[in-house]
C-alpha cells in the first residue's frame, strides 16, 4: 500500500528511542500502540495480555502499552507495524481489506448466523487462515477481539424495514463493502471520518449512521439520533496484529508466550464487551433513544444479491461458502 512518507519518517524518528523490540540481559520488550481510550474493553484486554505475557515468561517478555493515539492513528500504527517500527497494534478487520481481499468477508452483511457462529469461525481454521493471510505484507494476526454487530441509528426516522432506508444518507466507514451494503439495502452511503460524524449528524449532512451499542454511547451520537434499530447487519471484529519483522526475531518460546497471552486476552475481551454492550443500551435508552428490534429476514433477503455478486472473486467467494458451511 502507499505510505505517507512524512508520517512514516516521523514515526521512525519518534520510535528511535522507543524501540519496538529491544533485547538486553535476555529480556525482550515489545511496544503496543492503539487509538482507543483506557476505559475501552479492548484496551483492558490488551493490558491483561501484557500482564499475562510477563507472568508466563517470568518477566523475560514484556509489553508496554501506549493507548489513545499516543504513537499515531490506527492507520499510522498499522503502517509502523508493517515496517517493523512498532511491534503490535489493534486494527479493525475493515481496515485490513486494504491488505488482502480475504478480509472483505467480515464486512459482508449477515455472513454470520449468530454471535456464536462468528466466534466459531474466528476461533477455527477459517479465522486462523485469515490471520495469516497478510504475512506477505509483513503483518501477522494474533487474535480477534469482539467489536459487536453494527446496526442503524437515525435522527428522526425509525428503521423497521429496509424500505425505511430509502432516501436516507447513512454514514459508513471508508470501506467498499460497507458502501455496497447500504446501496443494496436502499440507502445512500456517505463515507465520513468518525471524528467528523457528530457534527455531520447535528448539521444534517447525514440522516444517520451504523455502529455497535458502545460506539453509539461513548460517541454521544445518541444526543442527536433518537432511534436505534438493532438489525445487526454486520459483525466486523477487531484484529490484534504483530509485525512479521519483529515476530520472526522472537524465539520460538517467546512466540508461544505472546500467542498464549493474546488468546487468553480474547476470552476476557468477549466478556468485557458483552458487559459494555448491555450497559450502553441501558444508558442510551435512559437518554431517550427508542431501541427497535426489527425482523431481520427482509434485510437478509435484500442483501443476498450482494453476496452472490462475489462469485467472480475466487478468494472472497470461497470464504463465503466455507463460512456458510459451518454449522
Amino acid at each position: 500500500m502507499k505510505y505517507n512518507r512524512i508520517v512514516l519518517v516521523a514515526g521512525v524518528v519518534l520510535l528511535f528511542f522507543v524501540t519496538s523490540c529491544s533485547t538486553h540481559s535476555e529480556k525482550t520488550e515489545l511496544k503496543l500502540a492503539h487509538g482507543l481510550p483506557t476505559d475501552h474493553p479492548v484496551h483492558k484486554a490488551m493490558m491483561f495480555m501484557a500482564q499475562r505475557c510477563s507472568e508466563l515468561s517470568d518477566g523475560q517478555l514484556t509489553i508496554e502499552v501506549y493507548p489513545a493515539e499516543q504513537l499515531g492513528s490506527e492507520q499510522q500504527c498499522v503502517e509502523l507495524v508493517q515496517i517493523g517500527s512498532l511491534a503490535i497494534t489493534k486494527v479493525s478487520a475493515a481496515v485490513m481489506e486494504s491488505f488482502t481481499d480475504a478480509y472483505k468477508v467480515f464486512g459482508l452483511p449477515y455472513i454470520f448466523k449468530s454471535k456464536e457462529h462468528s466466534f466459531k469461525i474466528m476461533d477455527g481454521e477459517i479465522g486462523k487462515d485469515l490471520l495469516l493471510s497478510t504475512e506477505d505484507k509483513w503483518i501477522r494476526g494474533l487474535t480477534y477481539y469482539d467489536a459487536g454487530s453494527r446496526s442503524f441509528y437515525t435522527i428522526d426516522k425509525p428503521i423497521h424495514t429496509p424500505d425505511d432506508l430509502a432516501g436516507l444518507k447513512i454514514r459508513v466507514m471508508r470501506s467498499i463493502t460497507a458502501v455496497e451494503m447500504i446501496r443494496a439495502l436502499g440507502g445512500s452511503a456517505t463515507p465520513i471520518s468518525w471524528g467528523e460524524l457528530y457534527t455531520a449528524l447535528q448539521s444534517g449532512v447525514v440522516d444517520g449512521a451504523e455502529n455497535n451499542p458502545p460506539s453509539l454511547y461513548t460517541s454521544r451520537h445518541y444526543e442527536v439520533c433518537k432511534y436505534y434499530s438493532l438489525d445487526e447487519h454486520t459483525t466486523i471484529p477487531d484484529v490484534l496484529v504483530v509485525s512479521k519483522i519483529i515476530w520472526d526475531k522472537l524465539s520460538e518460546q517467546e512466540q508461544k508466550w505472546l500467542q498464549q497471552a493474546a488468546d487468553e486476552s480474547a476470552v476476557l475481551e468477549r466478556k468485557l464487551w458483552a458487559d459494555s454492550e448491555k450497559e450502553s443500551l441501558e444508558e442510551v435508552q435512559k437518554a431517550g433513544v427508542e431501541v427497535i428490534y426489527p425482523d431481520k429476514e427482509p434485510f437478509i433477503e435484500k442483501v443476498q444479491p450482494l453476496l452472490e455478486s462475489y462469485k467472480d472473486n475466487e478468494v472472497i467467494y470461497s470464504y463465503i461458502k466455507r463460512i456458510q458451511a459451518v454449522k
